[in-house]
Formats: structure tokens, C-alpha cells, sequence
């Protein structure tokens, strides 16, 4: 029987430690229970105060299972991160490393890690990552569903799916794990994975990162402590990710489905994988293989064509040709990525939850132009300090009724102005207020009539043989946990027309 040894080795250590726990969502909760299975002090650290009902509702359910910890919650939540001493700390992602109070437990002898960092240190199967501005999710799920196609037990973790520490256990070396891996995660991480996938880099999540370039550096981690033994997969077509190649220590494997970039200067010193008309094809040691045609793909888009290249180069030598093709004739989409609800009185309604920026919403009415859908879009959400520029003249290719609903609405309504050249749409804003959160039951009533009257109104303008689609073009966090609740919220609401 197969033991983990370096497993073994941390349940050795951990057993009797401190360890701080930074943030009680759902990610890190199985986190907390599997510490404090090993024998480990839990300190959890929350924002949230004892007396919210999301965090009694916690607290109550881990003494429910008999897991007792220590708390520390609400205003000043991380001070005794400055004054108690912790053996390891275990920051949420969206926590910079220089935060004053993890810089002290650091100078205190704090080992400073994340959940995924250990899982990917522990894992013992081969470790696939998918990172980029957009596709990941599309592109990791592909990932996946080949593998497990090819006969593989896959675990499928990261953003999506979900956490996997708690589980190394049950993980063998013949196993594969398919992670998609935000900047997030992967800012400091100093671990990569055996095969990696760079999609694409566009300005994103600059409310966080401290610039540009910190964004890009953070997605190379992905890659960046490969040995010769790695592979890395870049987008051709994308600049900052062709550059990536110079930094790589393992082999780079290149895909793109532009005609204007395969032939591009250096490219053909690398295995590609590209189109050849309408066909997908890989090229290995300078050797045309013909895969199968875009039309056998059932997702819409070129970017999903984009995808399926990304996918087949990173499994290429695991899965066989016919897997690749079978999940591309059946394979029916990512939740909340184009993703039909039902039709309507003739109109078909979709949710597109996951456009958390622009440029996936660019990619998302492209998708629906390509296929001569229009229609009226709901949109709006938190901006993330992005680049709007092409997104005006993408959705009037789409849609000339316009509802929309977030913080990002300036922004929306001014590309859209920039853009027009002459196009006449009707753009319609809902008020509201950033203080109006799902979460919080008194508030809760805010958010969800608002977006029955942005259903109500849209079922109104929309007309036969058209569609409705929801592409937030934002984050969710002004109103909602994240793009799958808002995603989850919206169906719901449909489905109850």
C-alpha cells in the first residue's frame, strides 16, 4: 500500500503546534477541521465578529462535529498575530505578504504558507495548473474531463471544485490533480506545477496587485521552479505569455488558433498546437498531426477554440486524440459560462456569472456574435481597475438594450458612449447601494428584488428568437461571496419565471 512519506512528516510536525488559520469561508474550513484532526492548535482568524450570523452559524457547526478552536474575530481580528507567537500561519490568499501582522509572525518564526502551497508541496500526483486572465476555468475543466476520458482518477481543485488538502490522504502518485490557480495563489508561491498552462495575461485584478508587472510576475510562479522535466503551455498569440518562454526551465509546448501569429519569429522552434484551416492540428518535431475540426466542438467561440489547444498540448502523451474529441463533442460548458437556463416565450436566457472582467465579457459577446445571437444584456459589477477599451463595441454587437447594476456601471456606460459610433442602444442603470449585500439578511431583500426587476424588465424588451444573457463584466463582490452565488441567484430567479 502506498504511503505519502512526506505526509507522514507533516503529520509528525504539526502534531501539538500552533497554527493560525486567516479567514473561515468555505475554502478554508476543511482546512481548520483537517488541522486540527492532526493534533494542531487552531487559532481561526475572521473579520467577521462572533455575533454574525454567518460566523455563529460556523462556530456552531465546527462544536457540532466536536472541533473545538480558539477564535480570534472582528475589529483588530489579526493583532494577536503581532503578539502571540504561531509555528505556521496560513494566510487566505487575498492577503498581501507584507501585512504588517504576518510580517511580525514572521519575525516571531512563523512558517507563512497558504492551503494550496502545502497541498501542492504534499501532493504526490502529477500536479496540472492552469493560470491566465481569462479561460482558466473553461480551460481546467477540459483539462479534467480529458484525463478522466483517458482513464485517470482526477482531482480537480484550486478556484474550482473543491479544497483538496483534506484529501492528500486518499491521492496516490498514478492519480492526476488539475488545479486552476489565480494571481492570488499564486503571488509568493514557491512551488510549480508539473505541467502548466499560462492562457493569456491582460490588465486585471490591478485593485489588488501593486502594478502591472506584479500581476504578470505572480502568474509565472505557475512555472517558474519547473525542473527540466516540466511542461509549459503559452499562448502564441499573446506577447507577455510568448516571452514567458525565456524564463522556463522545462519544455514549452505553443498553441494559438490566430492565423496572423503561428508563424510568428522563434515559434517554430517549438511544439505547437494550432489551427490549419478549420482543424485542429498539432505539430511535433516539425510533423503535421490533424486532431479534429472547430465544428465538432459544442461550446461556442474561437476562445473556446483556444481552449480545446491549451488542453490538448497540456495532455498531450496522457490521453489519446479520440478523448480529446470524444469531450469536445460532448463536453456542454463551464456553469455560469454561456450557460443556458431555459427559454422563454421564445427567448432563451443564459448566465454568464464568470465575465468577471472585461475582456471575458468581450470574449463572451464575441461568442454570441459568432453565432448570430442577440438579444438584451444584464450586466454590472465591482470593477478591478481593468481596461475597458473594445467592450462597448463587442456588446452593441450583441444587444441595444442594455440593464445594468454595480459599481463598475461608470465605467460600462462610458466605453459604451466612446463606442457607439453611431449605434442607438438603450441603456438602462438600476440604483443601489454598495452596502446592499446578499449575505446579510437585512439587506438580502435589496439585492434580490433588484434583480427581479432587471429579469422583469428584460423579459419585457427581449422579443422572440432572442436571447437574455447575464455578463457581469465585474467581480461580485459588491453584492454577493462570488461569481458562482450570483450566478447560482440568477438561475434561480429564472427558473422561477
Amino acid at each position: 500500500m502506498y504511503k505519502n512519506q512526506r505526509l507522514e512528516d507533516f503529520k509528525e510536525y504539526i502534531k501539538g503546534r500552533r497554527c493560525a488559520v486567516i479567514g473561515i469561508g468555505i475554502s478554508n474550513r476543511p482546512l481548520i477541521a483537517w488541522l486540527a484532526g492532526l493534533g494542531a492548535k487552531v487559532t481561526a482568524f475572521d473579520k467577521l465578529a462572533s455575533d454574525d450570523p454567518v460566523m455563529s452559524k460556523t462556530i456552531a457547526d465546527f462544536k457540532e462535529v466536536g472541533i473545538e478552536l480558539d477564535y480570534s474575530l472582528g475589529e483588530g481580528y489579526l493583532d494577536r498575530l503581532k503578539n502571540e507567537v504561531f509555528d505556521i500561519v496560513f494566510k487566505t490568499p487575498k492577503m498581501r505578504f507584507e501585512t504588517e501582522e504576518l510580517v511580525a509572525a514572521k519575525d516571531k518564526g512563523a512558517i507563512l504558507t497558504s492551503e494550496m502551497e502545502l497541498f501542492m508541496n504534499l501532493c504526490p500526483a502529477k500536479l496540472f495548473g492552469i493560470t491566465g486572465s481569462d479561460g482558466k476555468t473553461t480551460t481546467t475543466t477540459l483539462v479534467s474531463e480529458i484525463l478522466k476520458k483517458a482513464g485517470y482518477t482526477v482531482w480537480l481543485g484550486g478556484n474550482i471544485g473543491t479544497p483538496l488538502l483534506d484529501k492528500i490522504g486518499e491521492i496516490t502518485p498514478e492519480d492526476m490533480v488539475v488545479l486552476e490557480l489565480s494571481s492570488f495563489q499564486l503571488l509568493g508561491m514557491r512551488r510549480s506545477c508539473d505541467v502548466a498552462i499560462v492562457t493569456n495575461i491582460t490588465p486585471n485584478h490591478l485593485d489588488f496587485h501593486t502594478d502591472y508587472q506584479e500581476y504578470i510576475d505572480a502568474k509565472t510562479n505557475i512555472f517558474r521552479y519547473q525542473g527540466p522535466c516540466g511542461k509549459l503551455i503559452l499562448n502564441e498569440g499573446c506577447d507577455l505569455t510568448f516571452d514567458m518562454r525565456m524564463i522556463s526551465s522545462g519544455k514549452v509546448v505553443m498553441f494559438t488558433a490566430s492565423e496572423d501569429v503561428k508563424d510568428r519569429e522563434g515559434a517554430s522552434y517549438y511544439d505547437r498546437f494550432c489551427l490549419e484551416g478549420d482543424m485542429l492540428t498539432e505539430i511535433k518535431d516539425g510533423e503535421s498531426t490533424p486532431m479534429f475540426k472547430t465544428s465538432d466542438i459544442l461550446i461556442p467561440g474561437m476562445h473556446n477554440v483556444e481552449n480545446y489547444l491549451a488542453a490538448a498540448a497540456a495532455t498531450e502523451g496522457y490521453a489519446s486524440v479520440e478523448d480529446i474529441m470524444y469531450v469536445a463533442e460532448h463536453f456542454p460548458g463551464v456553469a455560469h459560462r454561456i450557460e443556458f437556463i431555459r427559454e422563454i416565450d421564445g427567448v432563451k436566457w443564459y448566465n454568464s456569472s464568470i465575465d468577471t472582467s472585461p475582456n471575458r465579457a468581450i470574449n463572451t459577446m464575441n461568442a454570441l456574435a459568432g453565432r448570430g445571437m442577440k438579444g438584451v444584456l444584464i450586466c454590472g459589477g465591482a470593477d478591478k481597475k481593468c481596461v475597458y477599451d473594445g467592450l462597448g463595441d463587442a456588446i452593441l454587437n450583441v444587444s441595444d438594450r442594455i440593464l445594468i447594476y454595480g459599481t463598475n456601471a461608470p465605467f460600462v456606460k462610458d466605453i459604451l458612449a466612446k463606442e457607439a459610433n453611431g449605434r442607438e442602444y438603450e441603456l438602462i442603470e438600476f440604483e443601489g447601494s454598495d452596502k446592499d449585500i446578499y449575505e446579510f439578511p437585512e439587506t438580502r431583500d435589496n439585492v434580490v428584488n433588484t434583480y427581479k426587476d432587471m429579469i422583469d424588465k428584460a423579459r419585457g424588451l427581449a422579443k422572440p428568437g432572442e436571447i437574455v444573457i447575464m455578463s457581469s463584466i465585474g467581480t461580485s463582490y459588491d453584492h454577493f461571496r462570488h461569481f458562482e452565488h450570483r450566478g447560482d441567484m440568477f438561475r434561480d430567479l429564472v427558473n422561477e419565471l
